[in-house]
């Protein structure tokens, strides 16, 4: 929990301030903004089915250092960058080790669990990238504030991302399971779609991609329609806060039915949750009473927070259920696969939506998305899981 909180510290630290950095430091324009930011996020997704390979197959203790090594020394790379060239290589190599470190961490962290408080364990596991992500970037800003250098900024990342790092390593696995090369005998094919991505759970894949999908137009989407429809220009600080308070809320209160083994339980109380707040959320630009305004506003994020807060976890617990003890890297690696591309289609159809039909449209668009991925859930992908769990 330490080091991954080290390690989505130092990434959140940074995110708010890089497009202020390249516009300063490069005078670089928007659209080339989006285009060097948007490196780091297709360089993880690229790694990640493989990261979860290379974790199941070999020694996980050196896979996981190695890969945090790589993410370390990359801040150093940021303040050595002179030119908008270089920081555009560095930022997109950045994210390589940062997708396959996230698969690696988490799948360790499987592992030291006693399998009597996995699900727990999952759980309380999941609150360091919540706490990270609530207080990462305000720390950010203040100390760009103070400090009015960027260099301090990425030195401290280096730093943080180090003691993560430094941390990790006292971390001891017992035997770690690894994926065999044959099956009753027979050597397993070079290439086969199970090696990278957790087949079993496919159904379960498409279900959370579909409340990513949500979950990335909101977030890229939030503050300029808070600003332009809603008029609200101070506020989407505090809604991300509200939003990661019910992350780490529902984290707590969850830990209880993820001990027993409830896990479709919990995953359906936040699904329904979510479905609310995204629905409430829509509804905001429709209000003609400008004092309900920010209470639906700010009273969505609570309630998205609590949703996801519960509905990641199970699903990440389920994942882990329906897959082999060797292949946790893999059921890792599908979850956060199945996330990051249900979160770029979202950003990438947000975009276009917003463009020809408007922002209201837009968040519409998510709470049906939001609506269909519930109903997949009730009507199938339970079903689903429960036939493949594995006792």
């Amino acid at each position: 929990m330490t080091a991954n909180f080290s390690l989505f510290f130092a990434f959140y630290l940074l995110t708010p301030l890089l497009p202020l950095y390249l516009s300063e430091v490069f005078g670089t324009n928007k659209d080339t903004i989006g285009i060097i930011l948007s490196g780091y996020i297709i360089a993880a997704l690229l790694i990640r089915p493989f990261s979860g390979f290379i974790v199941d197959t070999f020694n996980r203790k050196k896979v996981l250092m190695t890969c945090f090594f790589f993410f370390f020394i990359c801040f150093a790379g940021y303040i050595a960058a002179g030119t908008l060239l270089m920081f555009a290589i560095v930022r997109t190599v950045h994210g390589a080790p940062f997708g396959a470190l996230t698969v690696a961490n988490s799948t360790v962290a499987i592992d030291v669990l006693p399998s009597s408080r996995r699900n727990e364990g999952i759980g309380y596991y999941g609150l360091s990238n919540n706490l990270a992500m609530a207080i990462a970037p305000s720390i950010g800003i203040w100390l760009y504030r103070v400090c009015n250098s960027f260099d301090i900024l990425f030195w401290t990342a280096f730093i943080v991302a180090g003691l993560g790092m430094l941390v990790d390593a006292t971390v001891k696995i017992h035997k770690a399971p690894q994926r065999k090369m044959t099956v009753k005998g027979k050597r397993l094919p070079h290439l086969s779609l199970d090696r990278f991505f957790l087949t079993r759970a496919r159904l379960m894949a498409v279900n959370i991609a579909l409340f990513s999908f949500c979950f990335g137009v909101l977030s890229n989407y939030l503050a300029i329609y808070s600003k332009q429809v809603l008029h609200i220009t101070t506020g989407t600080g505090t809604y991300f806060m509200l939003l990661s308070i019910g992350l780490f809320v529902s984290r707590l209160q969850g830990a209880h039915q993820l001990r027993e083994g409830r896990l479709t339980q919990n995953a359906a109380g936040g699904i329904v949750t979510s479905l609310v707040g995204y629905t409430l959320f829509a509804l905001t630009a429709h209000l003609s009473n400008t004092t309900l305004i920010p209470i639906c506003y700010y009273g969505s994020a609570i309630l998205i927070g609590l949703g996801n807060g519960h509905m990641f976890p199970a699903f990440l617990n389920m994942f882990i259920a329906v897959a082999r003890n060797e292949e946790r890297g893999t059921a890792n690696s599908s979850i956060l696969t199945a996330w990051d591309l249900g979160m770029g289609f979202g950003i990438l159809l947000g975009g276009v939506v917003s463009e020809y039909v408007g922002y209201a449209a837009t968040f519409w668009m998510v709470a049906i998305d939001n609506a269909i991925g519930t109903l997949l859930f009730f009507f199938a992908t339970k079903f689903f899981f429960e036939q493949r769990r594995r006792q």
